[in-house]
Protein backbone atom coordinates (compact mmCIF):
# COMPACT_ATOMS: atom_id res chain seq x y z
CA UNK A 1 0.00 0.00 0.00
CA UNK A 2 1.44 3.33 -0.82
CA UNK A 3 2.27 5.91 1.86
CA UNK A 4 0.05 9.11 2.20
CA UNK A 5 1.78 11.75 1.45
CA UNK A 6 1.69 14.42 4.51
CA UNK A 7 1.62 17.82 3.38
CA UNK A 8 -0.63 20.61 2.78
CA UNK A 9 -1.98 20.02 -0.87
CA UNK A 10 -4.60 23.46 -0.82
CA UNK A 11 -3.07 26.59 -3.08
CA UNK A 12 -1.33 28.73 -1.09
CA UNK A 13 -3.00 32.50 -1.86
CA UNK A 14 -6.52 30.54 -1.01
CA UNK A 15 -4.80 29.53 3.05
CA UNK A 16 -3.45 33.45 3.02
CA UNK A 17 -6.79 34.51 1.91
CA UNK A 18 -8.62 32.34 4.62
CA UNK A 19 -6.36 33.19 7.48
CA UNK A 20 -6.54 36.97 6.82
CA UNK A 21 -10.54 36.25 6.67
CA UNK A 22 -10.33 34.39 9.86
CA UNK A 23 -11.48 35.73 13.72
CA UNK A 24 -10.13 32.83 15.05
CA UNK A 25 -7.83 33.99 17.56
CA UNK A 26 -3.95 32.42 17.59
CA UNK A 27 -0.96 32.56 19.30
CA UNK A 28 2.72 32.76 17.16
CA UNK A 29 5.48 31.23 19.33
CA UNK A 30 8.89 29.43 18.08
CA UNK A 31 11.32 26.83 20.27
CA UNK A 32 14.24 24.64 19.89
CA UNK A 33 16.04 21.46 21.13
CA UNK A 34 19.20 19.97 20.13
CA UNK A 35 18.71 16.76 20.92
CA UNK A 36 19.54 12.92 18.82
CA UNK A 37 16.57 11.89 16.92
CA UNK A 38 17.46 8.73 15.04
CA UNK A 39 15.07 8.63 12.71
CA UNK A 40 13.82 12.36 11.41
CA UNK A 41 11.77 11.60 9.12
CA UNK A 42 9.37 9.17 11.18
CA UNK A 43 9.58 12.01 13.76
CA UNK A 44 8.79 14.55 11.30
CA UNK A 45 5.51 12.25 10.12
CA UNK A 46 4.26 11.98 13.76
CA UNK A 47 4.37 15.73 14.48
CA UNK A 48 2.68 16.15 11.49
CA UNK A 49 0.15 14.27 11.81
CA UNK A 50 -0.51 15.38 15.39
CA UNK A 51 -0.28 19.08 15.11
CA UNK A 52 -2.25 19.37 11.59
CA UNK A 53 -5.34 17.84 13.88
CA UNK A 54 -4.72 21.13 16.07
CA UNK A 55 -4.48 23.34 13.17
CA UNK A 56 -1.30 23.87 13.92
CA UNK A 57 0.57 26.25 10.98
CA UNK A 58 4.04 27.19 10.66
CA UNK A 59 7.47 26.53 9.57
CA UNK A 60 9.64 23.65 11.20
CA UNK A 61 12.83 21.70 10.50
CA UNK A 62 13.87 18.12 11.69
CA UNK A 63 17.13 17.02 12.17
CA UNK A 64 19.17 14.29 13.45
CA UNK A 65 20.80 16.83 15.51
CA UNK A 66 17.22 18.68 16.96
CA UNK A 67 14.41 20.13 16.03
CA UNK A 68 13.42 24.59 15.12
CA UNK A 69 9.81 25.69 14.94
CA UNK A 70 8.36 28.60 14.09
CA UNK A 71 4.55 28.11 14.40
CA UNK A 72 0.72 29.46 15.42
CA UNK A 73 -1.56 27.54 17.01
CA UNK A 74 -5.24 28.30 17.78
CA UNK A 75 -5.00 30.30 21.06
CA UNK A 76 -7.62 27.12 22.57
CA UNK A 77 -5.29 24.71 21.61
CA UNK A 78 -1.92 26.17 23.14
CA UNK A 79 -2.69 23.90 26.64
CA UNK A 80 -3.24 20.68 24.20
CA UNK A 81 -0.10 21.71 22.21
CA UNK A 82 1.71 21.97 25.24
CA UNK A 83 0.98 18.55 26.91
CA UNK A 84 2.03 16.76 23.64
CA UNK A 85 5.25 18.33 23.32
CA UNK A 86 5.37 17.14 27.36
CA UNK A 87 4.55 13.79 25.87
CA UNK A 88 8.38 14.03 23.98
CA UNK A 89 10.65 13.11 25.95
CA UNK A 90 13.26 15.59 24.53
CA UNK A 91 10.95 18.33 24.37
CA UNK A 92 9.59 18.12 28.21
CA UNK A 93 9.25 21.66 29.58
CA UNK A 94 11.23 22.70 26.32
CA UNK A 95 11.22 26.76 26.35
CA UNK A 96 8.67 28.72 24.25
CA UNK A 97 9.28 31.89 23.27
CA UNK A 98 5.75 33.60 22.68
CA UNK A 99 5.59 36.56 19.97
CA UNK A 100 5.46 40.35 21.14
CA UNK A 101 3.47 41.34 18.34
CA UNK A 102 0.97 39.07 17.20
CA UNK A 103 -2.21 39.72 15.23
CA UNK A 104 -2.54 35.49 14.49
CA UNK A 105 -1.73 36.13 10.92
CA UNK A 106 2.16 34.73 11.40
CA UNK A 107 1.45 31.55 9.29
CA UNK A 108 -0.82 30.06 6.93
CA UNK A 109 -0.17 26.46 6.48
CA UNK A 110 1.87 23.33 8.12
CA UNK A 111 5.51 22.84 6.44
CA UNK A 112 7.49 20.18 8.11
CA UNK A 113 11.02 19.71 6.92
CA UNK A 114 14.02 17.09 7.39
CA UNK A 115 16.96 18.85 6.93
CA UNK A 116 20.57 17.40 7.58
CA UNK A 117 20.84 20.25 10.47
CA UNK A 118 18.47 22.66 11.97
CA UNK A 119 21.06 25.17 11.49
CA UNK A 120 23.12 25.04 8.24
CA UNK A 121 26.64 25.95 10.20
CA UNK A 122 29.14 24.70 7.55
CA UNK A 123 30.86 22.98 10.74
CA UNK A 124 32.46 19.84 9.80
CA UNK A 125 34.87 19.03 12.36
CA UNK A 126 33.64 15.51 14.02
CA UNK A 127 34.75 16.35 17.25
CA UNK A 128 32.80 19.49 17.42
CA UNK A 129 30.07 18.79 20.55
CA UNK A 130 27.00 21.58 20.23
CA UNK A 131 25.75 20.33 23.94
CA UNK A 132 29.28 22.22 25.33
CA UNK A 133 27.36 25.35 24.72
CA UNK A 134 28.37 28.91 26.73
CA UNK A 135 26.00 30.09 29.86
CA UNK A 136 22.72 31.06 29.62
CA UNK A 137 22.08 34.18 31.15
CA UNK A 138 18.65 36.23 31.57
CA UNK A 139 17.64 39.97 30.71
CA UNK A 140 19.09 41.07 33.91
CA UNK A 141 22.41 39.70 33.56
CA UNK A 142 22.71 40.24 29.53
CA UNK A 143 22.47 44.21 30.98
CA UNK A 144 24.93 43.40 33.26
CA UNK A 145 27.88 41.75 31.42
CA UNK A 146 26.38 44.91 28.54
CA UNK A 147 27.99 47.23 30.84
CA UNK A 148 31.44 45.42 31.84
CA UNK A 149 34.01 47.11 29.42
CA UNK A 150 35.51 43.66 29.06
CA UNK A 151 32.60 42.57 27.25
CA UNK A 152 32.41 41.76 23.56
CA UNK A 153 28.73 41.47 22.36
CA UNK A 154 27.90 40.21 19.22
CA UNK A 155 24.74 39.51 16.98
CA UNK A 156 24.69 36.18 15.44
CA UNK A 157 22.09 37.47 13.03
CA UNK A 158 22.13 38.14 9.48
CA UNK A 159 22.48 41.65 8.24
CA UNK A 160 19.49 42.56 7.47
CA UNK A 161 17.68 41.23 10.22
CA UNK A 162 20.39 43.63 12.22
CA UNK A 163 19.93 46.75 9.93
CA UNK A 164 16.16 47.09 11.36
CA UNK A 165 17.69 46.10 15.20
CA UNK A 166 20.36 44.87 17.37
CA UNK A 167 21.44 45.98 21.13
CA UNK A 168 23.95 49.31 21.66
CA UNK A 169 27.27 48.57 21.66
CA UNK A 170 26.57 45.33 19.50
CA UNK A 171 29.26 43.66 16.46
CA UNK A 172 26.69 42.87 13.97
CA UNK A 173 28.75 41.15 11.29
CA UNK A 174 28.14 42.00 7.85
CA UNK A 175 26.74 38.36 6.58
CA UNK A 176 23.88 36.57 4.99
CA UNK A 177 23.86 33.28 6.26
CA UNK A 178 25.04 31.89 9.99
CA UNK A 179 27.35 29.58 8.53
CA UNK A 180 29.13 32.44 6.91
CA UNK A 181 29.29 34.48 10.39
CA UNK A 182 30.99 31.79 12.32
CA UNK A 183 34.55 31.24 10.84
CA UNK A 184 34.26 35.56 10.47
CA UNK A 185 33.99 35.87 14.37
CA UNK A 186 36.56 33.04 15.17
CA UNK A 187 39.13 34.49 13.53
CA UNK A 188 38.28 38.38 14.17
CA UNK A 189 38.46 37.64 17.92
CA UNK A 190 41.43 35.19 17.77
CA UNK A 191 43.65 37.71 20.04
CA UNK A 192 41.08 37.97 22.44
CA UNK A 193 39.85 34.90 23.81
CA UNK A 194 40.24 36.58 27.29
CA UNK A 195 36.91 38.92 26.79
CA UNK A 196 33.07 37.77 28.00
CA UNK A 197 32.10 37.27 24.04
CA UNK A 198 28.15 38.10 25.11
CA UNK A 199 25.99 36.68 21.92
CA UNK A 200 22.33 36.94 21.28
CA UNK A 201 20.22 36.18 18.40
CA UNK A 202 16.38 35.83 17.73
CA UNK A 203 15.05 33.06 19.90
CA UNK A 204 18.09 31.49 21.24
CA UNK A 205 18.90 28.34 18.33
CA UNK A 206 21.84 29.85 16.68
CA UNK A 207 23.47 31.74 19.87
CA UNK A 208 23.58 28.23 21.42
CA UNK A 209 25.77 26.54 18.30
CA UNK A 210 28.04 29.31 17.80
CA UNK A 211 28.54 29.73 21.85
CA UNK A 212 29.62 25.81 21.61
CA UNK A 213 31.33 26.61 18.89
CA UNK A 214 33.53 29.41 20.15
CA UNK A 215 34.69 27.04 23.44
CA UNK A 216 35.12 24.59 20.91
CA UNK A 217 37.95 27.41 19.37
CA UNK A 218 39.43 28.00 22.89
CA UNK A 219 37.19 30.42 24.22
CA UNK A 220 36.45 30.34 28.22
CA UNK A 221 34.13 33.33 28.79
CA UNK A 222 31.31 32.48 26.43
CA UNK A 223 27.55 33.40 27.34
CA UNK A 224 24.36 33.26 25.71
CA UNK A 225 21.02 35.44 25.97
CA UNK A 226 18.38 32.68 27.27
CA UNK A 227 15.24 32.69 24.79
CA UNK A 228 16.84 35.59 22.86
CA UNK A 229 15.73 38.50 21.91
CA UNK A 230 12.26 37.49 22.25
CA UNK A 231 12.42 36.26 25.37
CA UNK A 232 14.85 39.22 26.39
CA UNK A 233 11.55 41.98 24.81
CA UNK A 234 9.17 40.07 27.08
CA UNK A 235 11.41 40.05 30.75
CA UNK A 236 12.11 43.48 29.97
CA UNK A 237 8.42 44.61 29.78
CA UNK A 238 7.16 42.54 32.81
CA UNK A 239 10.02 43.06 35.10
CA UNK A 240 10.68 46.85 34.43
CA UNK A 241 14.28 46.38 33.42
CA UNK A 242 16.40 48.62 30.93
CA UNK A 243 15.52 48.15 26.87
CA UNK A 244 19.25 47.83 25.47
CA UNK A 245 17.63 46.39 22.16
CA UNK A 246 17.50 49.62 19.44
CA UNK A 247 14.77 49.09 16.87
CA UNK A 248 12.65 46.30 15.49
CA UNK A 249 13.44 42.63 15.87
CA UNK A 250 13.02 40.79 12.08
CA UNK A 251 11.29 37.96 12.24
CA UNK A 252 10.92 34.69 9.59
CA UNK A 253 6.70 34.96 9.15
CA UNK A 254 4.61 36.91 7.55
CA UNK A 255 4.95 39.44 9.98
CA UNK A 256 8.91 39.99 8.83
CA UNK A 257 9.54 42.09 12.22
CA UNK A 258 8.17 42.78 15.38
CA UNK A 259 8.57 46.26 17.83
CA UNK A 260 10.98 46.03 20.67
CA UNK A 261 11.24 49.91 21.37
CA UNK A 262 9.53 53.04 20.03
CA UNK A 263 13.04 54.16 17.86
CA UNK A 264 13.17 53.63 14.29
CA UNK A 265 17.06 52.85 13.29
CA UNK A 266 16.72 51.49 9.50
CA UNK A 267 16.11 53.59 6.64
CA UNK A 268 14.03 53.28 3.49
CA UNK A 269 16.32 51.81 0.99
CA UNK A 270 14.71 53.75 -1.61
CA UNK A 271 14.10 57.34 -0.47
CA UNK A 272 16.37 56.80 2.65
CA UNK A 273 13.83 58.33 5.15
CA UNK A 274 13.28 56.95 8.47
CA UNK A 275 11.58 53.31 8.07
CA UNK A 276 11.91 49.30 9.30
CA UNK A 277 9.69 47.64 7.35
CA UNK A 278 10.69 44.97 5.22
CA UNK A 279 8.86 43.44 2.03
CA UNK A 280 10.17 41.44 -0.71
CA UNK A 281 10.04 42.77 -4.32
CA UNK A 282 6.71 42.72 -6.34
CA UNK A 283 8.14 41.32 -9.40
CA UNK A 284 8.73 37.86 -8.79
CA UNK A 285 11.56 37.41 -11.10
CA UNK A 286 13.78 39.55 -8.42
CA UNK A 287 11.84 38.97 -5.08
CA UNK A 288 14.64 40.42 -3.26
CA UNK A 289 14.20 41.53 0.61
CA UNK A 290 15.01 44.98 0.56
CA UNK A 291 13.36 47.78 2.87
CA UNK A 292 10.49 49.88 1.86
CA UNK A 293 8.34 52.81 2.98
CA UNK A 294 5.00 53.68 2.09
CA UNK A 295 5.36 56.41 -0.25
CA UNK A 296 8.06 54.62 -2.11
CA UNK A 297 5.63 51.22 -1.97
CA UNK A 298 2.97 53.99 -4.09
CA UNK A 299 5.29 55.08 -6.28
CA UNK A 300 7.25 51.64 -7.02
CA UNK A 301 4.15 49.84 -7.14
CA UNK A 302 5.74 47.30 -4.28
CA UNK A 303 8.71 47.15 -6.51
CA UNK A 304 12.86 47.14 -5.50
CA UNK A 305 13.32 49.70 -8.63
CA UNK A 306 11.49 51.19 -11.67
CA UNK A 307 12.37 48.65 -13.50
CA UNK A 308 11.09 45.47 -11.61
CA UNK A 309 7.83 48.47 -11.62
CA UNK A 310 7.85 48.51 -15.18
CA UNK A 311 8.49 44.71 -15.95
CA UNK A 312 5.70 43.22 -13.21
CA UNK A 313 3.14 45.58 -15.10
CA UNK A 314 3.98 43.31 -18.45
CA UNK A 315 1.44 40.52 -19.50
CA UNK A 316 2.51 37.53 -17.32
CA UNK A 317 3.06 35.48 -20.76
CA UNK A 318 5.86 38.53 -21.45
CA UNK A 319 7.10 38.14 -18.06
CA UNK A 320 8.01 34.65 -18.59
CA UNK A 321 9.69 34.91 -22.11
CA UNK A 322 11.73 37.83 -20.71
CA UNK A 323 12.31 36.52 -18.03
CA UNK A 324 15.09 33.94 -19.25
CA UNK A 325 17.70 37.19 -20.45
CA UNK A 326 16.75 39.84 -18.22
CA UNK A 327 18.86 40.35 -15.21
CA UNK A 328 16.99 42.21 -12.50
CA UNK A 329 18.00 43.84 -9.04
CA UNK A 330 17.74 40.74 -7.06
CA UNK A 331 20.31 38.76 -9.06
CA UNK A 332 22.78 41.15 -8.68
CA UNK A 333 22.66 42.61 -4.91
CA UNK A 334 22.41 40.44 -1.77
CA UNK A 335 19.61 40.23 0.45
CA UNK A 336 18.54 43.38 1.87
CA UNK A 337 22.01 45.04 0.54
CA UNK A 338 19.89 46.88 -2.45
CA UNK A 339 19.94 50.65 -2.49
CA UNK A 340 17.45 51.92 -5.01
CA UNK A 341 17.46 55.99 -3.83
CA UNK A 342 21.14 55.77 -5.55
CA UNK A 343 19.62 57.43 -9.28
CA UNK A 344 21.67 55.40 -11.19
CA UNK A 345 19.53 52.00 -9.80
CA UNK A 346 16.69 54.19 -9.44
CA UNK A 347 16.39 54.29 -13.17
CA UNK A 348 16.70 50.80 -14.18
Amino acid sequence: MKKKKLYNRVNGEILKQQLLESYEPRTTLSFYQYANIGNPTLFRDHIYNTWDKLKIFGRIYVAHEGINAQISVPTPNLEHFKMMLNDIDFLKNVRLNIAIEDDGKSFYKLKIKVRNKIVADGIEDPNFDVTNKGKHVDANEFNQLAENPNTIIIDMRNHYESEVGHFENAWCPDVETFRESLPIIVDELKEKKDKNVLMYCTGGIRCEKASAYMKHNGFKNVFQLDGGIIEYARTVQQDGLENKFLGKNFVFDERMGEKIGEDVIAKCHQCGSPCDTHTNCANDACHILFIQCVKCAKNYNQCCSKKCSDFAQLPKEQQKTLRKTVEFNGTKFGKGRYKAHRKDHQLE
